[in-house]
């Protein structure tokens, strides 16, 4: 989305199920969101009309009307027609996020090697904390091989992956009241006796005080690196680090994401382009119930997807030559779940049919305590 895009953005309100289909903007409740022809007159069909606007019924109509959107035309109305669209596309709401999972395997370590591994965790939080990431290390030493057996023997992987769990799981020491252990970002299985998992936690979630513009949303995920390698614990920057001390084998089997739609995330849009198209007190104070000119139809614990639609001014001629840049503008439209298929139905009838810019893909995670127990299959929905 371009800096200079002049954005509008719409909340259906949870209930509302199906959008109006006669009547004007000014008999828009509160609100409700509609489709409106060039006549203003309500539409499920905006590609019978040269363009279409997207209104809101507001509370507050004290020196204005309906929130509104500026021209929109698709060009699906005949050969006549032009379109100022530039971009058309939908967000599906994925409200759980995946967390990384890394696999540990091909242990080439012998009898009494020292062995050390490495984590770096990176997030948005955890990056402003520590310099380069959370990176820790734990360092253990092989078990021996049986009395008389040939040191040079490799180990018994499935003892050092639970000497590695022991360690990993440990308590920060206790002196320090700002001590993290891994236990708060991760969580280690011993999955078969050859492979040690290493999951990341989901993030913890802050709580929204009374302070509006403390704590806002905003898009975080954490995400690791994993070094397993000979000998103590080392200060040197892994990006080059010695190929040859490297004994173990880390593959990240399922990367982190972002969550998407969530009820936070949508509130906070209401907040960023509040001053957009507010007739009069623009400005969005930090106290809540200041402002009694902002209104939200975000409820809490509801899954939104979206609709954006970028485009140019209709009529070019409202340009005239001149030394600024010209400004094009953004609808974005947040819908419940329950409401979406209905809206992206009646906007493809008016833009053509929609790129969906994600999707939430089902995955399928095995979990398992320890070496002896049964592994077990779940499928969750995750983006």
């Amino acid at each position: 989305m371009s800096d200079f895009s002049l954005t509008t953005l719409f909340v259906v309100p949870v209930g509302q199920s199906s959008f109006p289909s006669s009547g004007s903007t000014q008999n828009l409740t509160a609100g409700q969101v509609g489709i409106f022809g060039n006549d203003y007159t309500a539409t499920n069909t905006p590609g019978n009309f040269p363009y279409f606007y997207v209104a809101q019924g507001r509370v507050n109509t004290y020196l204005q009307g309906s929130k509104r959107s500026d021209k929109i035309a698709g060009c699906q109305s005949g050969a006549n027609c032009k379109s100022n669209v530039t971009e058309w596309y939908t967000v599906t709401g994925c409200p759980t996020a995946a967390t990384q999972i890394t696999d540990v395997s091909n242990f080439d370590v012998k009898c009494g090697d020292v062995v050390t591994l490495t984590l770096r965790a990176h997030s948005s939080y955890i990056d402003t904390l520590y310099f380069n990431g959370f990176t820790r290390s734990v360092t253990v030493q092989a078990p021996c091989c049986d009395c008389g057996g040939d040191p040079c023997d490799t180990v018994d992987t499935s003892a050092l992956i639970d000497q590695f769990i022991a360690k990993l799981t440990a308590s920060a020491p206790g002196n320090n009241p700002d001590n993290i252990s891994f236990n708060t970002f991760y969580s280690f299985e011993n999955i078969g006796g050859t492979i040690l998992r290493i999951s990341g936690k989901p993030l913890t979630k802050y709580g929204q005080p009374c302070d509006v513009a403390a704590f806002p949303f905003e898009y975080d995920r954490m995400y690791f690196r994993t070094f397993v390698y000979s000998g103590p614990a080392t200060t040197a920057d892994f990006i080059v680090a010695d190929n040859c001390n490297i004994v173990a084998t880390p593959i990240i089997t399922q990367r982190a994401s972002y969550a998407s739609g969530t009820s936070d995330e949508i509130k906070q849009l209401e907040k960023n382009f509040y001053s957009y198209q507010a007739g009069y007190l623009k400005h969005l104070y930090r106290m809540v119930g200041y402002n009694e000119n902002f209104e939200s139809w975000v409820s809490d614990g509801t899954t939104y997807d979206t609709f954006y639609i970028k485009f140019n001014e209709f009529d070019k001629s409202a340009y005239s030559w001149g030394d600024y840049i010209k400004e094009d503008s953004t609808v974005i439209i947040a819908v419940p779940q329950a409401a979406s298929a209905t809206l992206q139905a009646i906007l493809e009838d008016g833009l053509g049919t929609v790129t969906s810019d994600n999707s939430c893909i089902t995955t399928t995670s095995t979990t398992s305590t320890s070496s002896t127990s049964t592994t077990t299959s779940t499928t969750t929905l995750i983006p």
